[in-house]
Formats: structure tokens, C-alpha cells, sequence
């Protein structure tokens, strides 16, 4: 009998674990002016329903779920919606469509699918990337199938052309997250995709006890992993498969969560990919296009027990204040949500138990957003949980397949939750899966989307991030990709330097508001903001006034 990534031993041990953890609850001054979120879907006008095609067989491509991206499609300055939507695969039924939402800049949210032609193939869609490939200036689309893939150049007139066959980027596999980064500095973007398992619906095997009702999703690790696939833009609308020659193809991965960075701060954009049941990767960028595999030695691949986990999601952010990117990665339930602190030297530590993430124990995460919620001036971090299994309870009582989302305000480096007092959202149950940030109303605080499986998305409105100030910066490059990605960002205010860099490619299937946002707290002004393009080239400006978005042109 097989039991979803657990045996019944660690879970009982586990559970031992979870009566140790005590919750730390916030001071009741500290609560009085923390921002609250409120759920605007229905106000908004979203009425995107994920279909998951639950069904008796229990085919494993049902229980992850979809992605959903924030992009502004038709340049208006607004940030529109794109949700990747499933399929009815045990009965043959056709995915009913992805779905965009273009943003009217009052609130409301409008359906423009069809007339934009995005709708996908009718295939099980999985993940979605966003960004500028062929650096015209107006955002593309990228979707992940369980089957062949997706590219949507964007026409720059409301419209999308299908160009996956003529571009090469096909794939095949079962695809989950996707990126586009631009790895070998040649000034356009590539494309990364995270491939999970080799999987056959037609082979699908019984797992749970032979009783109605409690058959389960079978553990993946009986199944074979698949290897990612790197794209190199050739620079003429194609790309080249060199997966292999880059060094990426390992088909020990069982892959769903995707980010990059620049982890040892040699100005070349690393990847780390957020595996199942197996090691992590990161994979160090040589600088000569091909990359190293320094999972073993970094200390990023494996909790602080020397144990694989079941990573769904994952992002970077400099956590602790030191100019280094540090990795978060949501896991499996009874397995806390891991916090790898960036030591140097690409060396990183599972800090996870000693900073506050002990609530992570018992939900299933996916989506996740590190990013300054209350614009305080430190990296806050978001978690949209939901188990895979719909019938858990009958195995174990204290799990639950709907959860509710977890949100860690960040106290000088450590984590509280403040879930609990940060609007009834938060008390809401769903089974999240993809989750992004992006300021949706441009008021200067990072709003949240989830798309939920075989349920309703949820849109969470930030309420209350810009009663500190804040600046957002938009970068336009010209050697450079167009929209900057893999540029460095410091601001400098009286009181503290924040590093970030310009990525939007995080959490679990799903792309994040391309513009960098940073928190200034009561600071009204930055004294410096300096922009380090992919290549080392600075630029600087000086004494710029906070409540704006911050346009940088490369010179």
C-alpha cells in the first residue's frame, strides 16, 4: 500500500514534532496598524474556475493543479491576469481554456480571451512564463502543458500568435514551471523549462487500500523523473536545445518549482529548480553557457537532516539584510516549508526550524512569494497551501485537502505568522496551487492571485502596504533584454540598503509583476538607486522621491 510521501512511521514522529512547536502569536501593539487583505475576487469581476478533472482513476496530473501569471499584455500600465486551466483527462474531455483578463484600471477585470487567441490547445496546461523574447517591448506568453507546450508572441495589438512550431519549443514532456532569463548575456532571453515526471495515463497503477473511496494519488517516487530543457535564443525568433551541452539534462529530476538568481554574485544568472521526492538542483552558470552542478557541495539540495524533500515551489530574496540571495522552498506536509540561508562562497544552511516557519508543518505547500507586504523595508514571505489528496482525512485525520494560506512577517531576520490576524482571506480554505504577486490597482503595495484546483481563484487585495512609503522600479533596457531581467537593484535611504534583483519568475507555475518594488517604511526618499545591467554596466540616480514608479532607461 502506498501512502502520499510519507510512511506511516514519519508521520508519527512528525507528529511528535508538531506538539513541540509552539506558535509564537504577535504583540497586540504590533497588530493595531499591520496592512490587511481582504478578498476582491468577486469585486474585481474574476470568475476563473480551475478545472482539475478529479476523478475515481485518481491520474496524477489532477492533483497538481495550475499556474497564473501577472502581465500587463497591451502596455496600458496595468497589470491584466493569466490563468492556466486543466482538463477532464480520465473522460477524454478537452480543457475548457486558459483564460486573460485584461485589466481596466478601475478594479474591474474583463475577459479578452477569445479575441486574444490564448486559449491553449486544449491540453492539460500546467505553468506559465512571461516575458519579451524577442525584445519588441510588448510581453509574450509561454504555457506548460502536460503534453506539447506553448509560445504566444504578442502582436502588440490585443492579439497572440501561436508560434510554438515555428520558434522550436515544443517540448513534449509533462511540463510545470517555466522562465525566461537571458543566461549567456547575449542581451535576449532564454527559456528554461522544469519538466516533472515520465508519466502515462494509460499506466497508472492502484495505490490505498482497496476500499471505495480510498484509493490514492500514488507516491511519485515509483515513478521515472524527466529532464528540464534549456532553450538558447538564437536571436530571429527560434531556439536551440542545448540542454544537454549546457549540462542541465538530468533525468534524476522530478521538477515543479523554478527561480533564478545570482547566488555567488559573479553577474551570471544561476538556476535552482524545486524537485519532488528528490534533491533540489542549483545549478552555478559557468559564464561560457554551460552550467555546474553544485547542489552536493552548496547544502541547498537537502533539508538540515540530510534528506530529500518534496519541493513544489520556491523563490529568492536577500532575507536577512546581507546582500546575498537566500532560497525558500515550500515542501510536502510534515515537512517544514525550508529557508536555505545564503552563506557565501555558495554555501547555504537549512535555517528553517530556528527562524519561525514551524506552522509550514502540517500544510501542503505550493505557490509562494517572498516580497515586503507591509513595505516596512524587509522580505516577507506568502505560502498558498493545499494537499493533493481529496480524501486524506480517511488516512490521516489532522490533514485536510482544502487549507488555508500562510503568511510570515519578517521580525529582524526571523519569521512570525500572521495569518491569523491578517484579514479573514487568510482564514479561507482552498486548495491553493499557483500563486503571484503583482500591484494590480498601482497603490504601491504587492496584491496576491491563487489559482485554486478544480475551485474559484482567489484575488487578495493588500489593504494596507502603503501607509509606509515605497518605489517601484521599471527597467527598460537597450543592450539589454528590454525588460531588464537579471539587472541588479540598491537603494539607499538614510537608514538601510536593499539589493534586489529584477526576476519575475518564482513560486510554483506562475510569473510575478515584472517591476521591483521596494518598501522605504517612514523613509520618504531614496538617496540613491543604483541599477547594475546584466554585463556589470552602472547607472545611478540620486535623491528620488518615494510613491512613484521609477522608469530606467538603459543609457
Amino acid at each position: 500500500m502506498h501512502f502520499p510521501r510519507m510512511s506511516i512511521l514519519h508521520c508519527l514522529l512528525s507528529s511528535l514534532f508538531v506538539m513541540s512547536v509552539a506558535k509564537e502569536e504577535p504583540n497586540s501593539s504590533a497588530t493595531a496598524s499591520r496592512p490587511l487583505f481582504t478578498d476582491a475576487t468577486s469585486t474585481a469581476g474574476i470568475e476563473f474556475q480551475h478545472e482539475n478533472g478529479l476523478s475515481e482513476e485518481k491520474l496524477i496530473v489532477e492533483s497538481v493543479g495550475s499556474g497564473v501569471a501577472w502581465l500587463d499584455y497591451d502596455n496600458d500600465g496595468w497589470l491584466d491576469l493569466y490563468f492556466v486551466n486543466g482538463a477532464e483527462l480520465a473522460s477524454g474531455k478537452r480543457s475548457p481554456g486558459n483564460v486573460l483578463l485584461r485589466n481596466t484600471g478601475q478594479g474591474k477585470f474583463v475577459d479578452v480571451t477569445r479575441q486574444a487567441g490564448v486559449q491553449g490547445a486544449g491540453d492539460y496546461g500546467m505553468g506559465v512564463a512571461v516575458g519579451d523574447y524577442d525584445n519588441d517591448g510588448w510581453l509574450d506568453l509561454y504555457v506548460t502543458n502536460y503534453g506539447p507546450n506553448l509560445l504566444f508572441r504578442n502582436n502588440r495589438d490585443g492579439t497572440f500568435k501561436d508560434v510554438t512550431s515555428a520558434a522550436g519549443v515544443r517540448g513534449g514532456r509533462w511540463g510545470s514551471s517555466a522562465g525566461f532569463f537571458d543566461y549567456d548575456l547575449d542581451g535576449d532571453l532564454d527559456l528554461y523549462v522544469v519538466n516533472y515526471l515520465d508519466y502515462n495515463l494509460k499506466e497508472n497503477p492502484y495505490c490505498g487500500l482497496r476500499k471505495p473511496g480510498y484509493r490514492l494519488y500514488c507516491d511519485i517516487r515509483i515513478f521515472d523523473g524527466a529532464p528540464d530543457q534549456l532553450y538558447r535564443n538564437n536571436g530571429n525568433g527560434t531556439f536551440t536545445d542545448v540542454s544537454s551541452a549546457a549540462g542541465i539534462a538530468n533525468p534524476a529530476g522530478k521538477g515543479l518549482g523554478l527561480s533564478f538568481g545570482d547566488f555567488d554574485q559573479d553577474r551570471h544568472v544561476d538556476i535552482y529548480v524545486a524537485n519532488d521526492t528528490v534533491r533540489n538542483f542549483l545549478y552555478r552558470n559557468r559564464g561560457d553557457g554551460t552550467f555546474e552542478d553544485v547542489t552536493y557541495r552548496s547544502g541547498a539540495g537537502f533539508d538540515r537532516n540530510g534528506k530529500p524533500q518534496a519541493g513544489m515551489g520556491v523563490d529568492c530574496a536577500d532575507v536577512n539584510g546581507d546582500g546575498l540571495l537566500d532560497l525558500f522552498v515550500t515542501n510536502f506536509s510534515y515537512e517544514l516549508n525550508t529557508l536555505y540561508r545564503n552563506q557565501g562562497d555558495l554555501l547555504f544552511e537549512d535555517v528553517s526550524e530556528s527562524i519561525g516557519l514551524g506552522s509550514s508543518l502540517l500544510p501542503l505547500g505550493f505557490g509562494t512569494k517572498l516580497f515586503d507586504y507591509d513595505n516596512d523595508g524587509d522580505t516577507d514571505i506568502f505560502v498558498a497551501n493545499g494537499h493533493i489528496e481529496d480524501n486524506i482525512r480517511l488516512y490521516f485525520p489532522e490533514l485536510s485537502y482544502e487549507q488555508s494560506n500562510l503568511l510570515y512577517e519578517n521580525v529582524g531576520g526571523s519569521f512570525r505568522d500572521v495569518s491569523s490576524i491578517s484579514g479573514p482571506v487568510f482564514k479561507a480554505r482552498r486548495v491553493g496551487r499557483g500563486a503571484a504577486a503583482g500591484d494590480y490597482d498601482n497603490d504601491g503595495d504587492l496584491d496576491l492571485v491563487v489559482s485554486n484546483s478544480g475551485q474559484r481563484a482567489t484575488l487578495i487585495r493588500n489593504e494596507g502596504g502603503n501607509r509606509n512609503h515605497w518605489i517601484a522600479v521599471v527597467a527598460r533596457g537597450r543592450k539589454n533584454n528590454f525588460y531588464g531581467l537579471g539587472a541588479k537593484v540598491r537603494v539607499v535611504t538614510r537608514g538601510s540598503t536593499q539589493l534586489k534583483e529584477i526576476n519575475n519568475v518564482a513560486s510554483y507555475c506562475s510569473s510575478n509583476d515584472i517591476r521591483l518594488y521596494f518598501g522605504l517604511g517612514r523613509e520618504d526618499r531614496a538617496s540613491l538607486i543604483e541599477i547594475t545591467w546584466p554585463g556589470g554596466r552602472k547607472q545611478i540616480l540620486k535623491d528620488v522621491v518615494a510613491g512613484q514608479i521609477v522608469r530606467v532607461e538603459e543609457p
